[in-house]
């Protein structure tokens, strides 16, 4: 049965991501928000991803590995183990929001102490763990999964909340 999964890319990967699965018959999505930007000289309505280093696809996951073989494709985002599903709902919201609104900005859910985060960049890339610590522009991770209590430091944009 095909599902949307949430796929990670290189940054600034999402289009040419978008587009190579196109070319491979994959069914995909890349939302893209239509933002007005000023040069000096003139103003333009430009097409920027909504969400930075993702893109949606829709597969029966026996189609994985041609995903995955895709360049720019980092990984699936994953939830508890498994490549995590994108309701149908979340997908029809998205395309309705961009089709009524421009300039359309994401902001991620706020990090606070106790909270379960995902780590979505650097050497501990997917792991998870426990916020101990909120600084100005960066959090202290407690990450249990290593078998130790390894303590990391890591920039607030480079995590996500998975649970509250």
């Amino acid at each position: 049965m095909r599902k949307w999964y949430a796929v990670y890319t290189k940054p600034r990967w999402e289009k040419k991501v978008a587009t190579l699965l196109s070319e491979k018959k994959v069914d995909n999505y890349c939302p893209l928000n239509r933002v007005l930007r000023q040069w000096k000289d003139r103003k333009k309505i430009v097409l920027e991803p909504l969400f930075h280093s993702y893109v949606f696809v829709h597969i029966d996951l026996k189609e994985r590995e041609l995903v995955w073989h895709t360049p720019g494709v980092i990984n699936f985002v994953f939830e508890e183990g498994k490549a995590a599903v994108v309701r149908d709902e979340d997908i029809y919201s998205i395309r309705r929001f961009l089709n009524e609104h421009d300039n359309v900005s994401v902001a991620k859910a706020e990090i606070k102490v106790n909270d379960i985060i995902r780590i979505n960049y650097g050497p501990f890339q997917f792991m998870e763990g426990n916020v101990y610590e909120l600084r100005k522009s960066t959090v202290k991770v407690l990450l249990p999964s290593l078998g130790f209590e390894l303590i990391a430091e890591i920039k607030k944009e480079h995590v996500e909340v998975i649970n509250k």
